[in-house]
């Protein structure tokens, strides 16, 4: 029988993490990282495997490598530290919370928002925010972040308060058993829905951007048309993959391109017979038109399939209703 604790620090820089487990028979003889990837689930294979090699994970009071061999009856001590992840400095930022409980946060992105400091951005991100608002969060990797959307893409994320819902959201992702629904509008009339299936890597010339690639990682998107306009498509996108830039990438592979997007939208045009209200429009229209308006996943401790949804934001309605209005109906 596995003896389980978590006893986190009540006070100071770092959390004490105190487990303990005896090798069960059905995993005898297996590898060390592997079995205490069964018997601590909570915490990934990546995290365990840095215990084992620092001798924060001992076996029979004894460190041994990640790839030995154990026997049932073995005993597993974990006797380690979870120190801060990083040095981000904690700042008091408007964060719109949709969702928020013991395991984790939905966040409703605001467009311009940086997600994790950079070169160029080491404040006013939505990670510095996080930690003001949940400071537990400075131990977690990327402080609970597992995913990103854009700068300017607006709409919900997933934070990991935990290090439990930490691992489980990374190993959902790795499944692709995150649902993760998307709105564009694009440039062009699209026909009708479709499928695009092609890897995306880093550009060969640019090195900030990415492209439809032989050499990169497998990207998969699905889009459907939510209605069609003369000269722009408002389309429903789903994600299997989570590549950088991948739905502004894919879209501009089809040639059909996001509205307003600096970097995959070409050349700036303005539909012919175009009034002068909508050419406004999209002049001033200065982010990519996209929008996460939905998240669908199974909750990390009740098991229960949840959903959350995000109407699209102020800028992409108005932009819409102008199309609609310049007579652009199909």
């Amino acid at each position: 029988m596995n003896d389980i604790s978590d006893k986190p620090g009540a006070s100071g820089p770092a959390t004490q993490i105190s487990l303990s487990a005896n090798v069960p028979e059905e995993l005898s003889g297996k590898r060390l990282d592997q079995i205490a990837a069964n018997l601590f689930p909570d915490y990934s294979r990546a995290r365990l495997q840095a215990w084992i090699k620092q001798g924060q994970l001992l076996v029979n009071g004894e460190q041994l490598r990640p790839r030995d061999k154990l026997a049932a009856g073995d005993s597993l001590v974990i006797a380690a530290e979870l120190e801060p992840a990083a040095d981000w400095d904690a700042e008091v930022l408007p964060l719109n919370i949709v969702f928020e409980d013991a395991h984790l946060l939905i966040i409703n992105k605001a467009a311009g928002t940086v997600v994790h400091p950079a070169a160029g951005n080491h404040s006013g991100t939505l990670l510095n925010g996080l930690l003001h608002h949940c400071p537990v969060l400075q131990e977690l990797p990327r402080a609970g972040i597992v995913h990103r959307l854009d700068k300017d893409t607006t709409g919900l994320m997933v934070v990991a308060k935990s290090l439990k819902s930490h691992t489980h959201l990374v190993n959902l992702l790795q499944a692709r058993d995150i649902s993760r629904e998307y709105e564009a509008i694009v440039q062009g009339k699209l026909t009708g829905g479709g499928t695009v299936d092609e890897p995306i890597g880093r550009h060969p010339v640019n090195r900030k951007k990415q492209a439809v690639s032989d050499s990169g990682k497998p990207a998969v998107t699905h889009y459907r048309i939510a209605k069609r306009f003369r000269a722009h498509t408002h389309v429903q996108v789903k994600l299997e993959t989570g590549r950088t830039h991948q739905i502004r990438v894919h879209m501009a592979h089809i040639n059909h391109p996001l509205v307003g997007d600096p970097v995959y939208g070409g050349r700036f045009q303005i539909p012919a017979a175009c009034p002068p209200s909508l050419a406004a429009a999209l002049r001033g229209f200065r982010r990519q038109a996209l929008h996460a308006a939905r998240l669908s996943f199974t909750h990390p401790a009740s098991g229960e399939l949840m959903t959350w949804e995000a109407e699209l934001p102020s800028d992409m309605q108005m932009l819409l209703a102008e199309i609609a209005a310049a007579g652009e109906a199909a």
